[in-house]
């Protein structure tokens, strides 16, 4: 073939399919996929092909929708083609009768019945009593059933009733004769034919099941629970024929209930009891909803429901359906008295239509009545009460269908005709047929999916003729059609009746069918559909019946068989796709356009280009043949593919872009239409892969575990597909791209035009990213089967289930999710090769080569390395060992980002039980900063981890990371305390337990990870090991101790911290903070740390520019706090024995065990209001605080409570001594808190009152016990001696303060002579001593004799020894 027509009238000037080949390599370029996964480009795509399913779910019209269409209650378009290429059906193949058969006619007297049972895939044939069973799949392949001696007139197939048979029997067999019914058990098995097709095998059973009757039986048929129902040949009654398992005292094993004169006829009102020519003639089943129809002579339809045991529901019946029929289409030449005759009744299925239609009844003139649940109880019929019928309601008719007026005949219809186009010719109406052909006598008919086959005698001997009519999509459709076909261009019509069709927007078409009338050899005995494996149900929005565009590509084509005298012919529904698959090869052969083009007009521009991308790339079912070659890719010759090519990039056009400007500003935006070749690969991939999208994956299946929810054989048929568009399309990456040439008229169109095209290749990018992932998604749901997808499933982790048992296989392409999952079910096969000691290289490259995007390189390198740790648990050769976890450390290490928790603890695990220190702390570590790459946990935890801050998730994983370094120290520091450290063993050195713990520790704080180190440190010191930390001094300790939340634990690490660092100053600084902290800390510990802090303090260095002076007035104020601290302490143990007393005086005790007060507090708070004056005293002293208005009171007080009332002097003077003594010894020589003078006068005072009972020398000896010295005690006394203020400006008060002078002056005399003397010899004021002596003896009154000769003796004493 020299050149490819071009098809398109708009764009003649493309260029064909070469395309210069610098522009192919730039197309290749950008057709390379990229590594990442895209998943927001491919949910994009996703929701395109999502949006055909909604389109294909739209376009065409359920059946029952334009059966109630408003207005047309009868209905008579029909399209009649005289082109062979055009009509609906096409006979494919007759296989003739086997010769076998025909040695057993030996005699012209012979009875001779046939029939279908698709069930079985057998044609039944009796010749007499004989039963032959022929094997229409294999050929000449017979069976046969001889042993019963009655002539056979009728066969079925139905379900045998539930604990009736063995499990083996699937089928029972009903063989009618004229005085008999009998039960044959049967089992199937599917099994490889001889030329390479499955054939189904059957055995048969006898079941002693046999019931003799005085009526032929007929019109046998079953129910899903397995009860049989038929009617007499002779008397027209309903039957059941009732079996059970074992006979019992009220019923027979097997027996025949007439329902026709039993339970029924009480429900039947007595002018409507059944006449004896108005007998059933069928019984029709209706498995689906649970009931069943008759049909009787004068053409009444009943509807019956199987209630109890042998008992029936009478719903409802039907008549008159004549006159019903004529008001629906009044006036039709079709409806007459003498035609009206039905002779057939099909039962519509449950999916084929939304609004109910379930019944179509058929009349010998090929009139249609259709008829729905109705809304009225009563319409010409009458029916026992609705609500009695579980479900099952009244029917009405809704619609009339007339035959069609002008068939061609089959004569007509065999020699094609086909006018030279023209423009002028195009649409117009072809000529009337010369031999119109006018159905009249139809005694058989089959329906399928809104399809219908009947046949009638021909006009000629032997020959039977065939009408078929299926729906006209081109005319039901909303297909886009720029051109559509005219509804008056098929035939001329006749219209009946109120057809008034509604022309507004949204009405929608009446019915409108292709019809055809071929002629078949033979007399039709029976017809039935060939039973196919359609598509599973999908939750994708599912397209009606009607719409074979959707599924032309993902289901066989719909096939009938009509059984005559002469064999069996197969007559098969030509689809869209074999009528494009005509006309191309038209073009291809003679160079004809215009068929196409006809056919791109009828069907629409995108619908057009989704079957040539189909039909150009291959598919599985693109041959119309035997469902047994249903899974074979079928291509077409490249000649007829090249055509089909061009006709796919011309057909196509471009992409526009359309500009949308918001009035009143300059503001624009647009999208782009995209072209047709788009449209049709977005619409072709769609339709290939709506049986899998939506669903899930899995379902349940053998207890516990989960199953594939799709067939093996499905997803392979579906991957083929995918995979033959996908080959197709990196071929010819030129398709989606401008020719070349095609220049814009202006800049302006050039530039939208740009936008339109990129707008396009990045959708088609998308698309065919989508078709590479969800091909290897397939590969990869195969490969899980493989493995048993449910154990896997069974050992993911229980999220991981749920996540799978919820997911889609649109999930599994598209989300972050499927991601995850695939992830995990790789890792539990991997888990599983390398537990079986399986190398996963070969898993490995299977993965990457048949589903590369589900098994990265970062997961083929992980895989990798726990095989490297797998070879080193094998190993026995220590050095070998170790390189092979090196190896496996450095791959993890690498795909770190990818592992997640659980593999990090799993294989730290490993590597603990290896003794891989390396390992166990660097791969942790390692993922802590993989897990948390942009460092948003170790910034929140700087900031000191703030509440409801979203940095927190990767905090934590820092420190799950952190956990497993420390879990491995732990257990390498178990390891060596257990281990037997035997001197001189064959251990070698690398793997001593106790080298294993000490290098794990050198690595651990050998990180830089700051928070892992804090993290370390907080553990150690939690075991205990703070001193060891504390010797090690490693780089972060300081900032550790330092860093929020201050603890008292970490301040007292931190001040021996700076002790050992030789930092005291710094040390004494913590201290000094610990002691004043807001904590639950004693009085005593925070003495104890102030006594510290002085400590050090006191021993800061003094250095040349240090801080010197800063130290010392910090030492200073440590000081002062520390006495105040002590007072505290004083005054809490004198208060101790109150703590507990009630109220708010014990509460006030125990605070001030909690804290530290000042010296003010401690006055106005605790001594003055709890009376405490030696704490006032003590609180004088330390703060130096000179006041006599306060401290003499004091003294006065404790002097009075010294003072026993009513006891002799010598006692009280023993009470003053035991108060004052002590407090002289403590607090001399503070004037703040001993006025010595003052406390001076008060003994005096005392003396005074009692001298008569108290020694002379009283006073200053008490002074003197104080620890006063001598001289400062003379000095007092002679002050008073000398004062001549009362009570010393009498005589007697002189004289006693002398006696006391004389006695203190001798004590002092006595203590400077003794050896070892606190008073040395050389500072005795001798010169002094004996002037005042002198003096005292001049004024001593002559009374005083004793206090004379102490005097004289001092002066002999001083002379003596001075």
């Amino acid at each position: 073939m020299a050149a490819l027509p071009s098809f398109s009238t708009s764009y003649r000037q493309q260029p064909s399919i070469g395309t210069p080949s610098s522009v192919f390599r730039q197309n290749q370029n950008q057709a390379r996929p990229t590594s990442a996964l895209d998943l927001p480009g491919l949910q994009s795509a996703s929701r395109v092909l999502h949006d055909q399913f909604v389109k294909d779910a739209q376009i065409i019209p359920d059946i029952g929708d334009m059966l109630t269409t408003p207005g047309g209650q009868s209905s008579a378009l029909y399209s009649v083609f005289p082109d062979d290429y055009r009509a609906p059906f096409q006979k494919r193949r007759l296989v003739g009768i086997p010769e076998a058969l025909f040695q057993y006619y030996n005699t012209t007297n012979v009875t001779s019945h046939m029939g279908l049972i698709p069930e079985i895939e057998r044609v039944w044939i009796s010749i007499d009593h004989k039963l032959f069973l022929w094997d229409y799949i294999e050929g000449q392949d017979i069976s046969s059933f001889v042993d019963q001696p009655d002539v056979i007139t009728h066969v079925a197939v139905v379900k045998p009733r539930l604990g009736v048979f063995v499990d083996e029997i699937t089928s029972v067999m009903v063989i009618c004769t004229p005085v008999s019914v009998l039960l044959i058990g049967l089992s199937m098995s599917t099994v490889l034919g001889t030329n390479n097709r499955f054939r189904k095998e059957i055995k048969m059973y006898a079941t002693d099941m046999m019931v003799s009757t005085d009526i032929e039986m007929t019109s046998v048929v079953g129910t899903s629970d397995g009860r049989i129902f038929m009617c007499g040949s002779q008397d027209g009654c309903l039957y059941e024929l009732h079996y059970q398992q074992s006979e019992s005292w009220f019923s027979k094993r097997v027996h025949i209930v007439n329902h026709s004169v039993g339970s029924v006829q009480s429900l039947f009102p007595r002018f409507t009891s059944p006449k004896s020519e108005d007998r059933i003639v069928a019984v029709i089943s209706d498995l689906k909803r649970n009931c069943f129809y008759t049909l009787s002579a004068r053409n009444s339809i009943s509807i019956y429901q199987a209630s109890s045991e042998k008992a029936v529901h009478h719903v409802q019946t039907m008549s008159n359906l004549y006159k019903s029929a004529q008001e629906k289409a009044p006036g039709s030449p079709a409806l007459t008295p003498s035609n009206f005759q039905i002779v057939a009744l099909h039962v519509l299925d449950l999916s084929e239509t939304r609004t109910g239609v379930q019944l179509v009844a058929i009349t010998m003139n090929g009139v249609r009545l259709y008829f729905s649940p109705s809304t009225s109880a009563y319409s010409f019929s009458y029916a026992s009460t609705p609500s009695a019928a579980g479900g099952v309601r009244p029917l009405q008719l809704i619609h009339v269908r007339l035959p069609p007026p002008n068939l061609l005949h089959p004569d007509e219809q065999s020699s094609p005709h086909r006018p030279a186009y023209n423009s002028s010719t195009r649409n117009s109406p072809p000529q009337p047929p010369s031999r119109p052909f006018i159905v009249s006598g139809l005694e058989n008919s089959c329906y399928l999916d809104g399809l219908i086959v009947s046949a009638q005698p021909g006009d000629t001997d032997g020959t039977d003729f065939l009408l078929c009519t299926a729906p006209d999509l081109t005319r039901i459709g909303s297909l886009g059609q720029l051109n559509p076909p005219s509804q008056q261009q098929p035939s001329q019509q006749l219209l009946y009746g109120p057809s008034s069709y509604g022309t507004g927007a949204n009405q929608r078409p009446p019915l409108t069918e292709h019809a055809t009338l071929l002629a078949i050899p033979g007399r039709t005995w029976s017809m039935a559909t060939v039973p196919r494996e359609s598509t599973p149900a999908s939750v994708a929005p599912s397209p009606p019946v009607t719409n074979e565009l959707a599924t032309q590509f993902s289901e066989p084509s719909r096939q009938f068989m009509i059984l005559t005298n002469v064999g069996l012919t197969f007559l098969i529904k030509r689809r869209a796709l074999d009528y494009l698959k005509a006309v191309v090869e038209e073009v291809q052969a003679e160079g004809v356009v215009q068929p196409i083009i006809e056919f791109r007009d009828s069907f629409g521009r995108d619908q057009t280009c989704a079957m040539l991308l189909g039909l150009a790339s291959g598919n599985t079912f693109l041959d119309a043949g035997e469902p047994s070659t249903s899974g074979t890719l079928c291509t077409i010759s490249p000649d007829i593919a090249n055509v089909a090519k061009q006709a796919f990039y011309d057909f196509g056009e471009r992409p526009i872009w359309t500009e949308r400007v918001t009035y009143g500003t300059s503001d624009s935006s647009g999208s782009a239409i995209f072209s047709g070749r788009r449209e049709g690969f977005a619409m072709y991939f769609a339709r290939l892969v709506r049986p899998l999208w939506k669903d899930k994956l899995t379902k349940p299946g053998p207890p516990g575990l989960q199953q594939s929810n799709f067939e093996d054989n499905l997803l392979v048929t579906v991957q083929k597909n995918l995979f033959a568009l996908k080959e197709f399309l990196d071929t010819n990456p030129h398709l989606f791209h401008s020719a070349p040439g095609e220049h814009s008229v202006s800049r302006a169109s050039s530039g939208n035009e740009q936008e339109a095209w990129k707008a396009e290749q990045n959708s088609v990018s998308q698309l065919q990213a989508l078709l590479s992932r969800t091909i290897e998604a397939i590969s990869f749901i195969l490969l899980l089967n493989d493995y048993r997808l449910g154990e896997l499933i069974a050992q993911c982790d229980p999220d991981t289930q749920k996540l799978i048992t919820s997911m889609t296989f649109e999930d599994l392409i598209t989300s972050q999710n499927g991601v995850t999952a695939a992830r995990a079910l790789v890792n539990i096969v991997i888990d599983q090769q390398i537990g079986q000691q399986i190398s996963v290289d070969t898993i490995s490259e299977v993965l990457q080569q048949r589903c590369g995007s589900f098994c990265s390189t970062d997961d083929v390198m992980l895989y990798k390395a726990r095989e490297s740790v797998r070879k080193a648990m094998e190993s026995r050769n220590p050095s070998e060992r170790h390189n092979w976890l090196g190896e496996s450390l450095r791959l993890f290490i690498k795909g770190a980002r990818m592992l997640d928790f659980d593999k990090i603890r799993e294989v730290c695990g490993e590597y603990q039980q290896l003794g891989y220190a390396k390992g166990a702390v660097e791969l942790p570590l390692s993922c802590a900063q993989a897990l948390d790459p942009d460092s948003l946990g170790l910034e929140y935890w700087y900031a000191a981890c703030p509440s409801n801050d979203t940095r927190k998730e990767y905090c934590d994983k820092r420190l799950k990371c952190y956990d497993l370094v420390l879990h491995s120290l732990s257990v390498f520091e178990e390891q060596a305390s257990q281990s037997t450290s035997v001197k001189g063993s064959a251990a070698n050195a690398i793997d001593d337990p106790e080298a294993i713990r000490s290098h794990a520790y050198d690595l651990a704080f050998s990180s830089e990870d700051e928070m892992f180190h804090s993290t370390l440190y907080d553990w150690l010191i939690n075991r205990d090991l703070a001193d060891e930390l504390l010797a090690m001094r490693p780089p972060f300790l300081e900032a550790h101790l330092k860093r929020e939340p201050i603890t008292v634990p970490k301040y007292q690490l931190l001040w021996q911290f700076y002790v050992k660092d030789g930092q005291p100053l710094r040390a004494a600084e913590i201290l000094a903070v610990l002691a004043e902290s807001d904590t639950d800390l004693l009085l005593d510990k925070r003495l104890e740390y102030l006594t510290l802090a002085v400590a050090n303090a006191k021993s800061h260095p003094v250095t040349v520019g240090g801080r010197h002076e800063t130290a010392i007035s910090f030492l200073t104020n440590l000081e002062e706090k520390l006495d105040v601290a002590q007072v505290q302490l004083e005054v809490y143990n004198a208060l101790l024995p109150h703590m507990n007393d009630p109220g708010e005086a014990g509460e006030k005790i125990k605070y001030l065990s909690k804290t530290l007060l000042t010296m003010s507090e401690l006055y106005q708070i605790y001594a003055e209001p709890f009376d405490l004056p030696v704490m006032k005293l003590l609180i004088l002293h330390v703060s130096d605080h000179h006041d006599e208005h306060v401290v003499r009171p004091i003294w006065d007080r404790i002097f009075d409570d010294a003072i026993e009332k009513g006891a002799d002097a010598q006692t009280n003077a023993d009470h003053i001594i035991a108060s004052v003594v002590p407090l002289g010894k403590r607090f001399y020589p503070s004037e703040s808190a001993f006025p010595l003078k003052y406390i001076a006068s008060l003994l005096v005072k005392f003396a005074l009152k009692s001298r008569t009972q108290l020694p002379n020398g009283w006073t200053p000896r008490v002074l003197v016990q104080c620890g006063v010295p001598y001289t400062d005690v003379w000095d007092v006394l002679h002050e008073m001696y000398e004062s001549q203020i009362p009570p010393f400006n009498t005589q007697s008060g002189v004289q006693v303060v002398s006696a006391d002078i004389a006695i203190l002056l001798n004590d002092w005399l006595e203590e400077a002579k003794r050896p070892q003397s606190s008073v040395p010899r050389g500072e005795f004021p001798v010169g002094r001593i004996d002037l005042a002596v002198g003096q005292y003896l001049a004024e001593l009154g002559a009374n005083q004799a004793e206090t004379k000769a102490i005097y004289e003796g001092i002066k002999r004493q001083l002379r003596r020894n001075w």
